[in-house]
């Protein structure tokens, strides 16, 4: 298992493991405080996350708090923020989106000054638009990547042949989709489209909300704002279900001298050598916890034999 990845066929190096900051201010009921949240982004630097994910669509203090926690060792790590989304409610409704050219030039200057940088490594379009064409999109990368605004250019959940055609005009590095042990649909299609087009693969949510850290049970409850208060993932008849699952991780855990969490995010840097998990956290030991799947060995065996037991689970995913 390879510990470093390329970004597609550029020549960004990262950690196989990356950082996911949605969380410091979005989607769990509680925007964190500024100092704390540099103060960990910084730690994870110390402890080796080379990638930040972010957007402004998890609030401007996302990326504000990213690039003052940066500052220091700003052209020793890599930045994949969003573009796309103008606004999106902590609830998840909400969603404008907005990609046409004059406005991706408004929003990514926007970007840029609250990364407080004057370059994105990895800039996503965070959902398709559907009244804007990926040609006219590539078109615009091109013209911020000759800018130097942009080093590379993904998209995030967009269909395969929205992909594809993008990619002819001005070639995607990375996708970013939802990939994990309860949500493994991407294999099929999306899997081989990297493969064809030699693109990375951005895994969000790789521990399904926190679900295959093994820490939440049918009892946990939840603040309010927080999402899994609602998710149906998080309803006593799906943790019914995925209990083998959680039960195998933590088996695996047991062998291998490692957490739930730490499985599952090897098992998927191990899958494929093009895959990229960004979990988040705001806890200094699960930044820790996290980076620490980059020791954890699969063997061809281990794989197999994760493969034969799924095969046999009736999983709930996040989307069932």
């Amino acid at each position: 298992m390879d510990r470093l990845r390329k970004l597609g066929n550029t020549d960004i190096e990262v950690a196989a493991i990356a950082y996911g900051c949605m969380g410091q201010t979005h989607s769990y009921g509680k925007v964190q405080e500024k100092n704390d949240m540099v103060e960990l982004l910084r730690y994870a630097y110390e402890t080796g996350y080379t990638m930040f994910d972010t957007a402004p669509a998890y609030g401007d203090l996302n990326e504000q708090f990213l690039g003052e926690a940066v500052k220091p060792f700003r052209n020793r790590i890599v930045i994949a923020t969003k573009f796309g989304i103008l606004h999106m409610q902590d609830s998840g409704a909400g969603v404008e989106l907005s990609s046409g050219h004059d406005s991706i030039m408004k929003q990514v200057d926007e970007s840029l000054t609250r990364l407080g940088t004057d370059y994105i490594d990895l800039y996503y379009q965070h959902r398709p638009d559907p009244e804007v064409e990926p040609e006219e999109v590539a078109e615009t990368m091109k013209e911020l990547f000759k800018a130097g605004k942009i080093r590379a250019w993904g998209v995030s959940f967009g269909e395969p042949d929205y992909l594809k055609r993008a990619h002819k005009v001005f070639p995607l590095a990375a996708i970013e989709n939802m990939y994990n042990f309860v949500d493994r649909g991407d294999e099929a299609v999306y899997f081989p489209l990297c493969e064809e087009l030699g693109l990375s693969y951005v895994s969000a949510c790789p521990l399904a909300k926190g679900l295959l850290s093994g820490r939440l049970n049918k009892n946990s409850t939840y603040r309010e704002g927080d999402w899994r208060g609602r998710m149906a993932l998080f309803n006593e008849e799906s943790m019914d279900k995925n209990a083998p699952l959680l039960e195998l991780l933590s088996e695996l855990a047991e062998k291998k001298h490692a957490t739930p969490a730490q499985i599952s995010l090897a098992w998927e840097i191990t899958k494929k050598p093009y895959i990229i998990p960004i979990p988040g956290t705001t806890k200094k030991e699960r930044v820790r916890e996290n980076i620490g799947g980059l020791g954890v060995e699969l063997t061809g065996q281990d794989m197999l034999d994760i493969e034969e037991a799924l095969g046999h689970m009736d999983i709930i995913g996040m989307h069932s």
